[in-house]
Order: C-alpha cells, then sequence, then structure tokens
C-alpha cells in the first residue's frame, strides 16, 4: 500500500510540514493562547474530546478487523491539520481561531495522543473488541522525535522572520500535496484493494470526518458562538492530520507488526482522500448559508 519508496518521501514531508508549523510559531503565540482560554479549550475539547471518541464508538459498532479499528482509533486522536485552516477560509469562517485551534491540538497532542491511545486501546482490549497489541511506547518516540522539527522551525523563525514565513508557507502546502500525491500515485496502484474494501471501512474512514464536522457544529451552535465560528469548529474538528497518522502508523508497526501495518494504514489513508471532498461539500454549503443572517451579528474570535 505504501511502499518503502513513499515511506522515506513521507517522513521528508513530515519532517517539513512540522518545520512549517515551528515556522509558524512564536513564544507571543503561546502567551495568546494562554489569554484565551476559552478558544483553547473549546478547540481541545472538540479535537481531543469528540474526535476520539467518535474514533472509539466506530471501532466498537462496526464490524470491520483489528487492524482497522485500531485505524480508527489512531486517526480519531490526531491533532488538526493545516488544510483545515485553507477550508476556513474559503468557507468565511475564523481563519484566527482556526490556525490557534490547529496549533494548540498539535502542541498539547504530544502528550495527548499517546494517552488516549492507549486509553481506548485499553477499552477495546477489555470489551474483548481486539486482541491486538499496539506499540505504546513507539507512537510515544515518534511524536517525540516530531518535536525536533518544530523547535528547528521556531529557532528559524527566530533568526529571520522572512524566512521562517516561507518555512511555514512549504509546510502548509505540503500538506495538500501529499493528498495530491495519494490521487495521483495511491488509489491507481491500489486499485484493487479499493474495490476489495468492505463498505463498512469505507464508512468509518468518512464517518470520522463527518461525525466530527456534526458535533463541532452542534457543540458551537450549543455554545451560542458567532456562526463564522461555529463554521470554524465544525472544520477544525473535523478535519484531522492524515499525513501525520500515516506517518505514525508506518513507523511504529514495524518488525512483528509489519504484517498488519498496511491495513492499519488503509483508515488514514482513506480518511485523507475523502475528508477532502467531504470538507469541500460542507464549505459550500457554509458559503450558502446563513450568509446575510450574520451580518447583523457582531464578530469576534468567540
Amino acid at each position: 500500500m505504501v511502499g518503502a519508496f513513499e515511506q522515506a518521501v513521507l517522513a521528508a514531508m513530515i519532517f517539513v510540514i512540522m518545520l512549517g508549523m515551528g515556522a509558524s510559531l512564536t513564544p507571543r503565540d503561546f502567551v495568546l493562547a494562554l489569554k484565551r482560554p476559552y478558544g483553547m479549550l473549546i478547540g481541545l475539547v472538540s479535537q481531543y474530546g469528540f474526535m476520539p471518541l467518535i474514533g472509539l464508538v466506530l471501532a466498537l459498532t462496526l464490524p470491520v478487523s483489528d487492524p482497522i479499528k485500531i485505524g480508527l482509533l489512531i486517526m480519531g486522536c490526531m491533532p488538526g491539520g493545516t488544510t483545515s485552516n485553507i477550508f476556513t477560509y474559503f468557507s468565511r469562517g475564523n481563519l484566527a481561531l482556526s490556525v490557534l485551534m490547529t496549533v494548540n491540538s498539535t502542541i498539547v497532542g504530544i502528550l495527548a495522543i499517546p494517552l488516549l491511545i492507549v486509553t481506548y486501546v485499553a477499552i477495546l482490549t477489555a470489551t474483548g473488541s481486539i486482541s491486538l497489541v499496539v506499540p505504546a511506547q513507539n507512537i510515544i518516540i515518534t511524536l517525540i522525535l516530531l518535536l525536533v522539527p518544530v523547535a528547528i522551525g521556531m529557532a528559524i523563525r527566530r533568526w529571520n522572520a522572512n524566512i521562517g514565513a516561507l518555512v511555514e508557507l512549504v509546510g502548509s502546502a505540503l500538506g495538500l500535496v501529499f493528498i495530491i500525491l495519494l490521487l495521483v500515485t495511491w488509489v491507481p496502484r491500489n486499485w484493487q484493494f479499493l474495490l476489495e474494501t468492505p463498505g463498512w471501512v469505507f464508512f468509518g474512514a468518512i464517518g470520522l470526518g463527518v461525525f466530527g464536522f456534526l458535533f463541532g457544529y452542534l457543540f458551537s451552535t450549543m455554545l451560542k458562538l458567532h456562526p463564522r465560528n461555529a463554521r470554524t469548529i465544525a472544520l477544525e474538528t473535523g478535519i484531522q492530520n492524515g499525513p501525520l497518522a500515516i506517518a505514525i502508523v508506518a513507523f511504529t508497526f514495524t518488525g512483528p507488526l509489519q504484517n498488519v501495518q498496511q491495513a492499519v494504514m488503509a483508515v488514514p489513508a482513506l480518511y485523507s482522500l475523502f475528508i477532502v471532498i467531504t470538507s469541500a461539500m460542507l464549505t459550500i454549503w457554509f458559503r450558502r448559508a446563513n450568509a446575510a443572517e450574520e451580518q447583523k451579528i457582531p464578530d469576534a474570535l468567540l
């Protein structure tokens, strides 16, 4: 499904993407995040509350294999992806809030992701839903290593703001390049796999994003947020970091677990393909809905 060469390319892309994430950060960003705890709390509840829980429910209820269930959990525990910032812009959402949620979820994810995966895998094991052992220590090591390019990116931004901005732009663009790479190379080569994949696997991979959109929007509506912010939170909740999930699977399920690696990777690969389609459809709907009504409402970050 993903060969050795593609894994090497993926590793390089993930490095640059995280480098770009680091280049977008300054110490001032952390101060502002702490000064806006409400926005940070909404983001964390949306991305590390709803999405992992959606992944767990899908894993418990769908008639799929153990590796697919693990793939659903891993994908649900990912931080927000930079692609969400692009769709937020086109849906006339709150770009500042989108970036804040993406940055916060990525930073907090270093600790939250392994903790959530271990916890939810333990629940699946306790309920007898799976018997597959997940190497949590490999996931932790992979995430710690990802801190290196983030730190380098921050150092570049501090050394030269212009070069830092260029690195940030390249890192963000690579997120879309990765999805295009999947469409151009992965889909044709794995066409037979797609034809043989059970419909429930597609439902789980697509449902992760769709249910994330739904819960994010309902959550923000319940909090009576401005429509722009409701759109933003919906997109940020449903759009997860697919490339990071694939990288974690590729570098975690090695050695004795190599035989299940490709099956686990099926969920984040399919998710990355279809999230663009579902996000585009939601963005079109957002642009058409409530445009006149929200002009009467004062705008704000939250």
